[in-house]
């Protein structure tokens, strides 16, 4: 099983540089930051965007893998969207991994002056996202008419390090969009449904887990990469070298690939201590791995 962890963009880059060098140095085999204009209950406080964080993350690693958690087209054009992915993934040396998702509600529907859109248009929309940068990657001077997005003779050389491109990873957790990962992504994302109990988290997840091989058969593929977030659940994994053994097992047992905590911080959300991480770093990482 792979590891990742996700490193929110809220701390200056003398305070963030060190976290990424560590994500590596720990044995992670991913790292992600979030996407969004402002994020919940951190909308007030400080906020670095994405792509130049990942930029700057590719710079003072070599080996790790880096990614969106997740980008969502609520603020995004695919088109000049690509063109900021081919650089990052030329930057890093083909390691970019690209997550995307149909967004969240709440501040980022309202910063650019827009209203929150009902399920069936964010469906809507991030069906479009997904197919028009699978075009763009795929096709030089590519052509695409929607509702939200269209491109007209777009160019997008010289293209990404890897081929035919990065990895798209579509975060689903409903039908259509669900669907939509089983169609066209190189891997699925998923965090669960809504759950008051950690067992009930766990069983939602396995529902989800089982209707996407559904839906992966039904679409005529072989199984793909499948990441679960680990702390959309109930009680954050990083909680005890525990509660990171235990939640690491059951999405193995569930058949996730890759499974994603978060750094642990000071205050909520994601409230923990850093000596938890390095205990798991030293202690279940080598095991995930079969290297102990």
């Amino acid at each position: 099983m792979r590891v990742g962890i996700v490193i929110l963009p809220e701390d200056r880059w003398w305070a963030a540089e060190p976290k990424w060098r560590a994500a590596e140095e720990y044995g992670f085999d991913h790292a992600w930051t979030y996407d969004h204009l402002g994020w919940r209950s951190l909308v007030d406080g400080p906020w670095f965007s994405a792509v130049p964080t990942l930029t700057a993350a590719a710079m003072v690693t070599s080996t790790i893998r880096l990614g969106t958690f997740v980008a969502s087209p609520v603020f995004r054009h695919p088109v000049p969207f690509m063109r900021e992915l081919n650089t990052l993934d030329d930057i890093s040396d083909g390691r970019l991994l690209l997550g995307v998702g149909a967004g969240g509600l709440g501040y980022d529907n309202f910063a650019m002056g827009g209203t929150e859109p009902t399920p069936r248009q964010r469906a809507d929309r991030l069906t479009e996202f997904v197919e028009a940068l699978h075009g763009l990657f795929n096709t030089d001077k590519f052509d695409y008419s929607g509702e939200y997005f269209q491109a007209v003779g777009v160019r997008n050389l010289p293209g990404p390090v890897q081929r035919p491109r990065p990895p798209l990873l579509v975060a689903a957790n409903g039908p259509r969009t669900m669907r939509l990962a089983a169609r066209l992504g190189t891997g699925w994302i998923t965090n669960g449904k809504p759950a008051e109990t950690l067992d009930e988290w766990w069983q939602g997840v396995g529902e989800l887990s089982r209707k996407f091989d559904e839906l992966l058969a039904d679409a005529g593929r072989k199984p793909v990469n499948r990441y679960l977030s680990l702390d959309s659940a109930p009680v954050f994994s990083l909680t005890s070298v525990e509660a990171f053994t235990d939640a690491a097992g059951r999405a193995e047992e569930l058949g996730f690939t890759d499974v994603v905590t978060h750094w642990p911080r000071s205050g909520g959300p994601y409230e923990g201590r850093e000596t938890v991480l390095e205990q798991v770093v030293s202690d279940v990482l080598p095991k995930l791995h079969g290297t102990a």
